[in-house]
């Protein structure tokens, strides 16, 4: 079942490791059929040299596992709320601890666009959720950090990421490794902005107008369109 997303989502999984945004097993990255109301994730625990296809877990949009041997991430709620909310925006997911993105997140602050290479990527400003609430820290946890992220979301399409506040950044696209590549870039844009505050704290960041043309240029000329 659903064998070409299983390596897509496999290989994703493999590429967080690969470009150093993940260590040990922390973090996921999961890829959804809407024509079938499934997604599949990484399973937990498995470090990431050890996954193959066949070890990726299918579940369904109610929550339940469909087929796998080994149990899901422990994130596999919040990728579910993700889908539920975006159904047909949104195809993967993926989540990491990636430590400059993670410093943003702990410190509860987003990160605002400073230079063209955010603008590229990022349409706006990478938003972050409020604390979550010690009710919300029930059986339902997982979901409800995914309903935070949908809340805190104000446009998907145009800014794939959020930073969970105290946690750390999920990011999402069309595919599992346009997924990836978004982390890869939000964890960049997370360092830029934290050494540019560092040298210069009284820069507040680049303008809408040049943030516009970027993200436009890239957008429909020679990036996303093209991948």
């Amino acid at each position: 079942m659903l064998n070409d997303l299983k390596r897509q989502v496999c290989k994703a999984n493999k590429e967080l490791a690969a470009q150093g945004v993940v260590h040990f097993t922390w973090g996921n990255v999961s890829g959804f059929d809407p024509s079938m109301g499934l997604f599949v994730i990484k399973p937990s625990g498995i470090p990431y040299a050890d996954l193959q296809p066949e070890l990726m877990v299918v579940m369904s949009m109610e929550g339940q596992k469909v087929e796998g041997r080994l149990e899901p991430s422990v994130d596999s709620e919040i990728h579910r709320a993700i889908y539920m909310a975006w159904p047909f925006s949104v195809a993967a997911v993926a989540h990491t601890h990636s430590a400059y993105a993670v410093a943003f997140a702990q410190a509860g602050l987003p990160i605002p666009p400073m230079g063209t290479t955010h603008a590229d990527y990022f349409g706006g400003p990478i938003p972050v959720t409020r604390p979550i609430r010690e009710d919300e820290m029930d059986e339902k946890y997982a979901e409800n950090t995914g309903n935070l992220i949908v809340q805190t979301s104000s446009q998907p399409e145009r800014v794939p990421a959020v930073l969970v506040n105290r946690h750390g950044p999920f990011t999402w696209g069309k595919s599992p490794m346009e997924a990836v590549q978004n982390a890869v870039v939000l964890e960049q844009i997370a360092e830029s902005c934290y050494l540019t505050r560092t040298l210069n704290p009284n820069y507040e960041g680049m303008d809408d107008a040049l943030l516009q043309c970027h993200f436009e240029r890239y957008h429909t000329g020679y990036g996303q369109k093209h991948k």
